[in-house]
């Protein structure tokens, strides 16, 4: 059991505690101050949005919405680097859908950084991906409680606590988009810049790394930083990496002991053994 403003980290963008008057403000108006599509929040439901950023775990902040990457932009400012050093004009755009082959969807990117010449042609682009987190059991219950009485459920205590579900993160959103959007942009020779929370990035296998100027993928690993009683994004790191090498490591699970397997196959012969299961066949069943 814990208060609410102990595990619910943001409420559209603010601390659950804070009582000030732009807090109340977007709390009350259900807006957004992440540089969304549109004003407001629209996180699974556009009527009734559920506006939490982000949550606590083990002491941190860890984001579990994508579109609390795009504090002040500082995502594409750290990926242009990545794709194109300094001096390039730049812009980005959003939700950009890509098609293999026959023309079948392999996915939107979430955003799509362009550099340009002097007359707007594209002479260069890369991909930047924004890996959010799932949770793992029920947030609506407490954020729908706690948007009923802000100022008094803040402090008010809730049972079923939900946790960060790293492992669904990786397996349903993070591997199937480095395996299609990503096999697409590596084979046209295309970076891929992917902007994830320290403590996501941290349940990855160690990934094999290599020198900025040979890299395919940069993880670039950000941290909620509490200032002034507000999170503020942070550049952590930057991790560089090759596609294929990278790709192989997390895809590779980790085999258990052979031992233990035949261990549990034995148990299930015993049983069957016997027991053996009734395979007679009736001849006259009426």
């Amino acid at each position: 059991m814990a208060k609410i403003k102990d595990f619910i980290a943001e409420v559209f963008g603010f601390r659950p505690d804070d009582s000030s008057a732009a807090a109340r403000r977007y709390r009350s108006s259900r807006l957004c101050p992440f540089n969304n599509k549109v004003p407001n929040c629209t996180k699974d439901k556009a009527k009734d949005p559920l506006g939490v950023c982000s949550i606590m775990h083990d002491g941190a902040a860890v984001i579990t919405c994508p579109i609390r990457f795009r504090e002040n932009w500082i995502i594409t400012d750290d990926a242009a680097e990545f794709f194109f050093g300094e001096g390039a004009r730049w812009t980005s755009l959003t939700e950009v859908r890509l098609s293999d082959a026959d023309g079948k969807s392999a996915g939107n990117i979430d955003i799509v950084l362009v550099a340009y010449d002097t007359a707007g042609k594209i002479v260069d682009f890369g991909a930047l991906e924004v890996q959010a987190v799932y949770i793992s059991g029920n947030i609506r219950d407490p954020f729908s409680f706690y948007m009923s009485d802000p100022g008094k459920h803040a402090v008010a205590d809730w049972r079923q606590l939900p946790r960060p579900d790293y492992l669904s993160s990786s397996r349903k959103r993070l591997v199937p988009q480095l395996l299609y959007k990503g096999g697409i942009l590596h084979d046209w020779g295309k970076k891929t810049a992917v902007a994830l929370s320290r403590s996501f990035f941290e349940t990855l296998p160690k990934l094999p790394t290599v020198k900025k100027q040979d890299a395919d993928i940069a993880w670039m690993i950000y941290e909620l930083v509490e200032e002034d009683s507000r999170f503020q994004l942070v550049l952590g790191e930057v991790v560089y990496t090759q596609f294929q090498p990278s790709l192989l490591k997390i895809t590779s699970p980790r085999p258990g002991k052979l031992e233990d397997f035949l261990t549990s196959l034995q148990e299930k012969l015993d049983k069957q053994l016997n027991n053996p299961p009734d395979n007679s066949l009736i001849e006259r069943p009426f």
